[in-house]
């Protein structure tokens, strides 16, 4: 089990940026972010493997960006141009599997056992 640990978030006025970092007890082959907002289900930001395979959701595209130090077992989340809908608890989340080429958007955080406690992220108008 690889134990991960955030920080990073906080509040922003619309436009601001943040980095989020996720600190992980051991190496990992995996790591995702994933955010909730209160009501709503859990939904993945981003997505990168050991051989550097990234998927970043749509909505974030263009603003947020992931990376990952495996020498460090860390891994970073930048957000920039943040915007009020962006407001969410982010989690960072470890996974031992490939990711499936053709695996919908929706289903992966099944791939993902271990999870951090989580940041919160808010983004004021």
């Amino acid at each position: 089990q690889v134990h991960l640990v955030e920080s990073g978030g906080g509040s922003v006025q619309t436009g601001g940026s943040l980095r989020l970092s996720c600190a992980a007890s051991s190496p990992f082959f995996l790591l995702g972010w994933f955010r909730q907002v209160s009501g709503k289900s859990r939904e993945a930001v981003a997505t990168l493997d050991r051989v550097r395979r990234r998927r970043i959701a749509d909505s974030v595209k263009g603003r947020f960006s992931i990376l990952r130090d495996d020498d460090a077992n860390t891994s970073e989340l930048t957000m920039n141009n943040l915007r009020p809908e962006d407001t969410g608890m982010y989690y960072c989340a470890a996974g031992h599997e490939w990711i499936g080429d053709n695996e919908e958007w929706g289903n992966l955080d099944r791939y993902f056992t271990d999870w951090g406690q989580g940041t919160q992220v808010t983004v004021s108008p």
